[in-house]
């Protein structure tokens, strides 16, 4: 059954216009009987304005008119005329200036280099990239790779530092989580520091090779800076 809108609100208006039953109203309106009894007594709902639902287009006439001559008929709900606009808006893609296009390689660089537990789908939803780019960057296969050099996306205007550091904080309360479920212990107690506390082109031994081969192949090219 379709849901409608404001059902209090218009519990109202059916009580105060209409001879519908405390249970025909709460059928339609998707309430209680004892919640509409309330309201025809002035318990309930007493600052709701009551809304038309024959006027907002959830309930057209030949329905109420056959309600009302039935007390067992039960009124079906159209659907509003409103219900898109209340709809929520899905978010696409992040949308990156055309002049700042060219500088997201720099800034997948900084994560790769510097954190490189941040998944690739939240760096691309963060940086409006693709995952394709992100892994043509790691392989050294960008067509642009000679020129590539880690610069933060804050810096780079593609995000702010806001949104970047709970990127980050996001990666490191899961990698803290995975790691207590495999009982990997930091003896030092580290944490993964905010991204606003890590230098553009900051020496990456602190990154493993392991994990990050990337963060080797651009260390050096970084203290040259």
């Amino acid at each position: 059954m379709t849901q409608i809108l404001m059902p209090k609100a218009t519990a109202v208006w059916l009580v105060d216009n209409t001879s519908l039953t405390f249970d025909q109203i709460a059928d339609f309106c998707g309430l209680h009987p004892l919640e509409v009894k309330g309201i025809a007594d002035g318990e309930v709902a007493r600052d709701i304005r009551g809304a038309d639902p024959i006027a907002n287009g959830q309930l057209n006439r030949e329905e109420l008119d056959a309600a009302e001559k039935n007390a067992s008929y039960r009124m079906k709900a159209q659907k509003s005329r409103h219900a898109e606009l209340l709809k929520p808006v899905k978010k696409g893609p992040r949308y990156t200036p055309v002049s700042r296009r060219q500088d997201r390689p720099d800034a997948i660089a900084w994560f790769l280099r510097n954190h490189p537990e941040v998944p690739d789908s939240q760096v691309a939803r963060l940086l409006g990239t693709t995952k394709a780019t992100i892994d043509q960057v790691r392989n050294r296969q960008h067509w642009n790779s000679a020129n590539i050099k880690p610069v933060d996306p804050v810096t780079l205007g593609l995000a702010t530092q806001l949104e970047l550091d709970a990127v980050v904080r996001k990666a490191a309360d899961k990698k803290a989580k995975d790691d207590a479920r495999r009982g990997v212990v930091d003896p030092e107690g580290a944490t993964l520091r905010p991204a606003s506390e890590v230098g553009q082109y900051e020496d990456s031994e602190a990154v493993e090779p392991q994990e990050n081969a990337y963060a080797e192949e651009f260390g050096d090219e970084g203290d040259e800076d």
